[in-house]
């Protein structure tokens, strides 16, 4: 959800360590930037940081970069992170829809967490699992393509299957309430919120 009015947040923004603010420079590099060869995640939608903060701090041996498109969004993590040391993350603020001009074949794993659903059929082309955003994963992924996707919304996750099904991927593991299931995870801030209320969270990993 994008906030609003949040005072300072371009100077807040530019003059953190964590933020790549050229991009583009790194494209098919990135392991230069972390100055190591490990595996690179992608959080794409990294919302306030919870979730790839926790998983930075969890994997010191894993690579991380969070992408959000809102200054007001983004300018959260970057509070969270002032007095935090963590050489495996990096943040962009950038435009998912041009996630090609960024990477090249360098990406592990792609976390997709409480994307916007997009709920007007004749906006499903937005949608962070459509064909049009999985072929443009397809270029950036590494060798195999490895997804994990988290949802409250059920026609979104409905869709998302399809869409990957469609598209060649296998499904690894699914849930339709994974705070119930013996998985592994490390919450959004939204997640928190809705898990807090009663609502099932759904989940799903493909590879192909």
């Amino acid at each position: 959800m994008r906030l609003k009015n949040v005072k300072g947040a371009k100077e807040i923004i530019g003059s953190s360590n964590y933020i790549i603010k050229n991009p583009k420079d790194y494209k098919g590099n990135f392991n230069q930037l972390f100055k190591n060869k490990n595996e690179i995640h992608l959080e794409i939608g990294m919302g306030k940081g919870d979730f790839i903060i926790g998983m930075a701090k969890k994997y010191p041996n894993i690579n991380f970069i969070g992408i959000e498109m809102f200054d007001s969004v983004i300018v959260r993590a970057v509070q969270k992170l002032e007095d935090i040391e963590l050489p495996n993350l990096k943040l962009i603020r950038f435009d998912a829809t041009e996630i090609t001009d960024i990477f090249n074949k360098e990406i592990d794993k792609i976390y997709l967490n409480f994307s916007d659903p997009w709920p007007k059929n004749r906006h499903e082309h937005r949608r962070l699992t459509s064909d049009i955003f999985l072929k443009r994963y397809d270029y950036i992924f590494k060798d195999k393509c490895h997804i994990i996707q988290k949802t409250d919304n059920r026609k979104l996750f409905e869709f998302s299957i399809m869409s990957y099904v469609r598209n060649d991927y296998k499904i690894k593991e699914i849930s339709l309430n994974l705070s119930e299931d013996d998985y592994e995870n490390i919450e959004t801030e939204y997640e928190k919120k809705f898990v807090s209320l009663g609502y099932p969270i759904y989940m799903i990993e493909v590879y192909k």
